[in-house]
């Protein structure tokens, strides 16, 4: 199994989550790379089983600018093969916390299979560590068709 996990961030709190999420997910699968958005190669997003995309918010809820290639790659790829997590931080201060995450959970819902959203007011806390565990159980965990 090969998984992505791929994140912006400016502040260092969406970075703070991807790597951990990072860290649990080296615990689950064999190949797991870490990317930031600047060094993704978006010709390659079909060669993974699993992508996870990290997300701040930019503006009033919007998806940040080096994040809409990314955005629009994966609508036009063919992805539906690959199971997808998206999380990210936010700011409750502003009326659409985590924006991104929003806008890339219904477009991933779509175009991809949709495993898990997670959503950190600022920096990630203890508490938000342990959600973490939690997103990478739900993204790795397999279907089984009964």
């Amino acid at each position: 199994m090969k998984a992505a996990i791929i994140y912006s961030s400016i502040t260092g709190n969406t970075l703070a989550l991807a790597e951990a999420i990072y860290a649990e997910m080296k615990q689950r699968v064999n190949h797991v790379q870490l990317i930031p958005i600047d060094e993704l190669d978006y010709q390659c997003l079909a060669d993974y089983d699993l992508i996870a995309i990290g997300s701040y918010t930019w503006d009033n809820g919007d998806i940040p600018p080096e994040m809409d290639p990314l955005f629009c790659e994966m609508e036009e790829q063919d992805l539906k093969h690959v199971k997808t997590g998206v999380f990210g931080t936010g700011d409750s201060f502003y009326p659409y916390f985590c924006g991104a995450v929003d806008l890339f959970r219904d477009m991933l819902y779509v175009h991809t299979d949709l495993a898990v959203t997670l959503k950190v007011e600022l920096m990630p806390q203890q508490e938000d560590y342990r959600k973490v565990s939690a997103f990478c159980d739900r993204l790795t965990r397999e279907h089984v068709l009964v």
